[in-house]
């Protein structure tokens, strides 16, 4: 986390110096510090820094991707003349993500997504009610989904796990 801070910081410097306060400069920034930091890597001894700033962009880009997707299905589904053609439904989740930021990074990224809404946690944090507006093809099926997917990803930013399968 430390070496985060200190990227980000390197990046911060640099439009402080440039005197230009952009956000593609800042973008300019955060590479030239990034370089920086696999230069001066060893010293801090940080080896997965990169591994897990590469999974950091993986998952933003998994979330825009799932955003756009469920947002071009619920709208078809809304303009379509007709009766709905969504089976929806509660469905638990077992949590592998134990930790309070990996449990809330993934409740609000449900929520995000259109189509689907976090509910709950369970008191002992092992499982999240979300509601689902799509359940044709099974719970389980969305279980897996999101267990695959979302969950995932968080895991293999926040502990550097690598993807299952």
């Amino acid at each position: 986390m430390k070496i985060f801070l200190f990227h980000i910081i390197l990046a911060l410097i640099w439009t402080a110096v440039t005197a230009t306060f952009s956000f593609g400069n800042l973008l300019i920034g955060l590479i030239l510090g990034y370089f920086v930091l696999m230069v001066v890597g060893p010293a801090f001894d940080q080896s997965n820094y990169t591994r897990r700033l590469w999974k950091g962009i993986t998952l933003i880009l998994y979330f825009l991707k799932e955003l756009v997707m469920s947002s071009i299905r619920v709208a078809i589904d809304v303009m379509r003349p007709g009766p709905f053609r969504m089976k929806s439904g509660v469905v638990d989740i077992p949590l592998d993500v134990t930790s309070d930021i990996e449990i809330t990074l993934l409740a609000n990224m449900i929520s995000l997504t259109p189509g689907t809404l976090s509910i709950e946690v369970s008191d002992d944090k092992k499982e999240l009610f979300i509601h689902a507006m799509y359940i044709d093809e099974g719970v389980e099926q969305v279980r897996e989904y999101i267990k695959s997917g979302m969950e995932q990803h968080i895991m293999d930013v926040t502990r550097g796990v690598d993807r299952k399968g």
